[in-house]
């Protein structure tokens, strides 16, 4: 899903949203640097395997996912983060390591660090290492219906 198929659906739900460019970077904290966002208000995608299923695991820029915690909020046996190789192509159009946090649109359960409900607005990758999309979380919420559990380590 390119990035204009993003706010394609953003726009036929009437969802405000703005788009924030910045100079390229990769990892969660530079993009947040670079769009002058801080690291906690930015939300990472995480790609894990749920006892073999493909799940995102959503945490603020500044955090690590902790596996222990999302092993216990799912209840699953055996929880471990995917491997590059075992996702790529499920996320046509979008740069590897910008998936944008809508596992609805790929057909995968998103799990969200409680932390990032706490804020007015939630920030991401909008399918590039150049362009982020901010929108109110209420509105997050209603289109991804994320499940709410404490996911984040140090």
């Amino acid at each position: 899903m390119p990035v204009n198929e993003l706010k394609s659906f953003l726009d036929s739900r009437k969802t405000k949203y703005v788009t924030i460019s910045h100079s390229l970077a990769y990892t969660a904290q530079e993009i947040a640097a670079s769009a002058h966002i801080h690291g906690r208000d930015l939300a990472k995608t995480v790609i894990v395997k749920i006892d073999g299923e493909m799940a995102m695991a959503v945490l603020p820029a500044s955090r690590k996912l902790d596996l222990k915690r999302l092993q216990k909020a799912t209840g699953a046996r055996k929880v471990e983060l995917a491997e590059e190789k075992e996702f790529q192509d499920r996320f046509p159009g979008c740069a590897l390591g910008a998936m944008p946090p809508f596992g609805n649109l790929y057909d995968m359960p998103v799990y969200m660090d409680k932390s990032l409900t706490e804020d007015e607005r939630i920030a991401f990758n909008a399918c590039s290492h150049t362009e982020l999309i901010q929108m109110e979380y209420g509105d997050f919420q209603n289109l991804v219906k994320p499940k709410i559990a404490s996911l984040a380590g140090v």
